[in-house]
């Protein structure tokens, strides 16, 4: 329910005017938008489900989807970050790139994208991972036409201007919600997400209260006693991707106590918190849904804002089951040979006239600034983190008989040597929408970044020596 104190609709794009050509009749009916909305306060639109029988961390659980590890080979994980549209598009070229890298896994020829176990994503980069994994190899087929190529924003900004839509009740995240409901993800929840044989998708978004990291998942939703099957994949992506203040939270509700104990892993989390500074948020900020009378809903908003590059989640998932080797032997799998982390990072370095005037920068630029300052701030202390982390995983798994090799591949646009296809790249914007040149070179650049990644090589040449 939308009831008025929102950002004016001008804010909605980092530059509608210059993008959408704005004539002066539109402008005005933008400022009369503006003048109706003043004031106004919105009410999130609530679609997550009770959960009508006791949690067992079936459906779309990170329990399921262990149990049905299709390979012992490899463990390739993905983590897709933020950044509109370039990530979305520098995403989906590393997806064709692992399509078109085929490997030895044991007795058969396979492609690398079918050892894929688990995408991470945040904001831009979610767009792509939910996709791939409602429709897998489909999405080669027509997620280009349908997302990379479409100006997403001039679609929801014209429905923002629609005069039929101003004295409704209608918030512009729920006007996202829609469009992307409708345009690119079909209605489809995550009970569909559960059907395909694709790997474990986590989506992210940020709790604006807690302040920490939440999953689409279902051992989160059983702390809000809540059903993820039924619940959109549109609104997990519109979650993870919305911008603080130009779009309002998605809201869902923390039902009434549904007869569960503390889950198996927040108890384990609990107690390695003790020595764990980051496990230690995690588990303040968890805990607090289990205290329903005083957090009756939660607020979710861009999943950058906590985890930049769609790493952290991954780490957390394992740490709170007791760390790398006793999450595979919780799950009474073998270890890898191989546990490989690629991540694909979309933040740029771009330039800025801030520095050259002392006009106060429009809303556009402060936009794009604030993104770009969520986009870089922890990438530094994430890597460092998360290289530590695959280390130190493989070599408590390894033994002496079967050694785990551990690979992090971190791909951005700094590995780019040519200094003027840098400056391209640093000067594509934050935006949902880009021209069709933008989005063929990000694309490809993608499996460019990854075919001449030293680490990879190293792990396409340690493939075929293995075998």
């Amino acid at each position: 329910m939308h009831n008025c104190n929102t950002l004016p609709p001008l804010a909605l794009s980092l530059d509608h005017w210059k993008l959408e050509k704005v004539t002066l009749l539109q402008r005005l009916c933008a400022g009369i938008v503006v003048l109706l909305v003043s004031g106004c306060a919105s009410y999130g639109v609530i679609e997550n489900k009770p959960m009508q029988v006791p949690a067992d961390d079936r459906g779309y659980s990170v329990e399921t989807f262990m149990e049905e590890w299709r390979t012992d080979e490899n463990a390739l994980m993905l983590a897709f970050s933020g950044g509109g549209t370039r990530a979305a598009a520098l995403s989906y070229g590393v997806l064709k790139e692992l399509r078109d890298t085929p490997v030895v896994s044991g007795q058969d020829t396979i492609r690398l994208l079918d050892e894929i176990h688990t995408i991470s994503s945040v904001s831009g980069g979610s767009f792509t991972s939910a996709y791939y994994g409602l429709h897998g190899d489909g999405i080669f087929d027509d997620y280009e036409e349908v997302f990379l190529r479409k100006n997403v924003e001039g679609a929801l900004f014209r429905r923002v201007l629609n005069p039929f839509r101003w004295f409704g009740s209608t918030s512009r995240t729920e006007m996202a919600v829609g469009y992307y409901d409708k345009n690119i993800f079909n209605g489809a929840t995550y009970a569909d997400m559960h059907k395909q044989d694709g790997p474990l998708i986590l989506i992210n978004a940020t709790d604006l209260a807690n302040g920490v990291r939440f999953s689409f998942v279902q051992e989160y939703f059983n702390l809000l006693c809540s059903d993820l099957s039924s619940f959109p994949v549109s609104r997990a992506v519109t979650a993870s991707s919305a911008v603080p203040v130009l779009f309002p939270p998605v809201v869902v509700e923390n039902y009434p106590e549904c007869g569960e104990e503390d889950p198996d892993w927040l108890k384990v989390a609990q107690t390695r918190a003790a020595s764990d500074e980051q496990i230690d948020i995690l588990v303040d900020g968890v805990e607090k849904y289990l205290d329903r009378d005083k957090h009756r809903y939660a607020h979710f908003v861009d999943g950058g804002i906590t985890d930049n590059l769609g790493l952290r989640a991954i780490y957390e998932i394992t740490e709170v089951s007791g760390g790398g080797s006793t999450f595979i032997e919780k799950h009474q799998r073998q270890p890898p040979r191989r546990i490989v982390m690629i991540a694909v990072d979309a933040s740029t370095e771009g330039d800025t006239d801030m520095y050259r005037s002392d006009k106060i920068p429009s809303i556009g630029e402060t936009v794009g600034a604030m993104t770009n300052v969520q986009l870089h701030r922890y990438n530094a202390a994430t890597i460092e983190l998360m290289r530590n982390y695959i280390n130190s995983w493989a070599q408590a798994m390894s033994t002496p008989e079967t050694p785990v090799t551990p690979y992090f591949i971190l791909l951005n646009f700094e590995d780019i040597q040519d200094s003027e296809r840098l400056e391209y790249f640093n000067q594509i914007p934050t935006s949902f929408h880009l021209e069709d040149e933008q989005v063929d070179r990000l694309i490809e650049v993608g499996g460019e970044l990854l075919r001449n990644n030293p680490e990879f090589r190293r792990l396409l040449s340690d493939l075929d020596a293995n075998q």
